[in-house]
């Protein structure tokens, strides 16, 4: 099932070209007390709301897809997780173009020397808004990704147990500015994070070590490869991540970009593409407000 959020924070079933409204799914979500609970409400109650939305779908109201304004599916996350150089290729490109390592030295060492990052909750958007640059003199990258959603909490999850954990796949941008700074500074800008265009639930995605990924500027294929090719694959990952945090229901983990990451500015158009997900467009705002 694809489940998106649109408008104004209505719920949906992506069915083809259209969308299903099922909003009233939500109304199985208890309020919550102070403190909230860690995680997404949405996520932590996913299986009773696609219940609802199951028994809603029949009669709801169906809206062209093309006219609605798709936003983050998940829009409280806890945290977004970050998968440094977790391509072989995009350490390679990295090693020889120095407007992406900035003079590093340890980049050959990998994702398990350099560990994981954070970004900002404040960054994500959906694919329905625009990426907007805070310094668009500087070089600001496209990273298009796999991303993870999670439904269960865990720590110290073992890799066989780690599938477990997760409820939905997404398309990620990892959208950064290119810098000496540390990667959460650069990387956690409002709208620097991508997540969308809906959320396919586990269930539909057979391997996720298996999917091709691609983004085109403009129409320009710039990234293309498949999750195959990871370093630390999906259920490593999540077992790596659950090492040094909680996972909680909502929690994002961006598995990491391939080789062909390039420039953009305003006015550019991204499409991205995950294979099992979707695709979608997204553009670079003329200028930040």
């Amino acid at each position: 099932m694809k489940i998106c959020r649109y408008d104004n924070n209505r719920l949906g079933i992506v069915e083809g070209d259209e969308v299903l409204d099922v909003s009233k799914a939500l109304s199985v979500i208890p309020r919550p007390g102070w403190p909230i609970p860690q995680g997404d409400p949405l996520i932590l109650n996913f299986k009773r709301v696609l219940a609802a939305a199951k028994k809603f779908a029949p009669r709801a109201k169906r809206k062209p897809l093309a006219k609605v304004r798709l936003r983050a599916p998940v829009p409280n996350p806890g945290k977004i997780i970050g998968a440094p150089i977790n391509y072989n290729d995009h350490i390679a490109e990295s090693v020889k173009d120095p407007g992406i390592a900035h003079g590093r030295t340890n980049i050959q060492k990998g994702i398990g020397d350099w560990g994981l990052f954070l970004k900002a909750s404040s960054s994500l958007i959906g694919f329905g808004e625009e990426i907007r640059l805070r310094w668009p003199e500087r070089r600001n990258d496209h990273e298009v990704e796999l991303a993870l959603v999670i439904g269960r909490r865990g720590n110290k999850i073992p890799k066989e147990k780690a599938l477990g954990h997760v409820c939905a796949y997404s398309i990620g941008l990892d959208m950064t500015v290119r810098g000496p700074e540390l990667q959460c500074f650069r990387k956690s800008i409002d709208t620097y994070s991508v997540l969308g265009p809906w959320l396919v639930t586990a269930d539909e995605i057979g391997d996720p070590n298996d999917l091709d990924l691609s983004i085109m500027v403009n129409g320009e294929l710039r990234q293309n490869s498949n999750t195959k090719f990871l370093v630390y694959n999906v259920e490593r990952l999540i077992e790596f991540a659950s090492a040094m945090y909680t996972l909680h229901p909502g929690d994002i983990i961006m598995t990491g970009t391939p080789a062909g990451v390039s420039p953009v500015k305003p006015g550019d158009l991204l499409h991205a593409y995950v294979q099992g997900v979707g695709e979608s467009d997204i553009r670079i705002a003329p200028a930040y407000a």
